[in-house]
């Protein structure tokens, strides 16, 4: 049951009032002092009624959230916890709320790589504390894929900002097929994420068609102040620059319908996990699924491909067909002088 902040303000309140046990409390304290506090947090000047503090103490009481309060009437009129030592704050953690803690940890680790979300880091490590804490054999539940040892991470935060001021980065950078580095002033318009690697996308002075960055070849990372920032007048978005795509390498080549064969005990799985959001299966048969995407000739489409084996027969295009074929010719021929070596 979610809890507004009115509510949980409510409930600090009297459970505060309750503690102090030097001072006997009335419904109507509760009220002054719920009321007061209202005041101070939220600057309501209505105050509360009898009837809404009524039923806090007995939500308080129930087991609705966890609380199950010994809230207790003496006299007919004070208001007091039965132990004196129970506080909401205390509670223990059940097993469902350590296992929503703990997934919950594991998503927000997922932000460390942001200098702008560094302020989060204290926050995670006191919820881990506290988990751990709670329950020692607590285990994780949900393991993202990462590597937090890939090179380019710490510009995150830095081109982040950059998107969010529209401020010019100057970028030292070296491709893999590069001999040496250049350095260019870029624009960057977004980040992307494919397969635990980070990409930046913009454009850049000396070549106005949109660029793509792999951060871990970026060698040195500074704002620029002095050069005027290119702002994305083009109206690019993620979704439609990636619509006609696998991966983050996008060209000049127009979509084309490939066809693909797969073999019968990995269909499943490329039918519960489709190569593309354009994939349609034609046919299911003896010899396997076929199914059509529509997308770009690039280099993360021969790989996906490719990271099937045996198990994916490329039926059309032939250029795409041909690409292939060769490329499982030749990786066949370097185990074959192996083996006659």
């Amino acid at each position: 049951m979610p809890v507004n902040r009115n509510a949980l303000i409510r409930y600090k309140t009297i459970d505060t009032c309750l503690r102090n046990r030097r001072r006997r409390w009335t419904l109507q304290n509760l009220i002054d002092k719920v009321s007061d506090a209202l005041y101070d947090y939220e600057g309501m000047e209505k105050g509360i009624s009898r009837r809404t503090i009524q039923a806090d103490i007995q939500m308080m009481r129930s087991d609705k959230l966890g609380y199950n309060a010994p809230i207790i009437i003496v006299e007919k009129k004070y208001y007091t916890y039965e132990d004196a030592d129970y506080s909401i704050t205390n509670i223990p953690l059940s097993e469902h709320d350590l296992t929503r803690m703990t997934e919950a940890v594991e998503v927000l680790k997922q932000f460390k790589g942001f200098s702008h979300f560094q302020h989060l880091n204290e926050v995670v490590q006191k919820l881990e504390g506290h988990v751990y804490a709670s329950a020692h054999d607590q285990r994780t539940i949900i393991d993202f894929e990462k590597n937090e040892h890939l090179r380019g991470l710490s510009h995150l935060g830095m081109i982040y900002d950059a998107i969010v001021r529209e401020q010019t980065l100057s970028v030292k950078y070296q491709s893999f097929r590069a001999k040496a580095a250049s350095t260019m002033h870029f624009h960057a318009w977004w980040l992307k994420e494919f397969k635990n690697r980070w990409f930046v996308v913009g454009t850049r002075n000396q070549f106005p068609a949109v660029t793509t960055l792999a951060l871990d070849r970026i060698l040195e990372l500074k704002i620029d102040e002095t050069e005027p920032y290119r702002p994305n007048l083009d109206g690019h978005t993620p979704e439609t620059y990636y619509e006609h795509v696998i991966g983050p390498t996008v060209g000049n080549g127009r979509p084309m319908k490939v066809t693909i064969l797969v073999t019968p005990e990995h269909a499943p799985y490329v039918l519960t996990k489709p190569l593309h959001h354009s994939q349609e299966v034609v046919s299911e048969g003896a010899e396997g699924t076929i199914v059509t995407i529509k997308v770009e000739h690039n280099f993360e489409l021969e790989r996906e491909i490719l990271g099937f084996g045996e198990a994916m027969k490329v039926l059309g295009p032939e250029k795409l067909r041909a690409t292939i074929a060769w490329r499982l010719k030749h990786a066949a021929e370097k185990y074959q002088k192996d083996k006659e070596g």
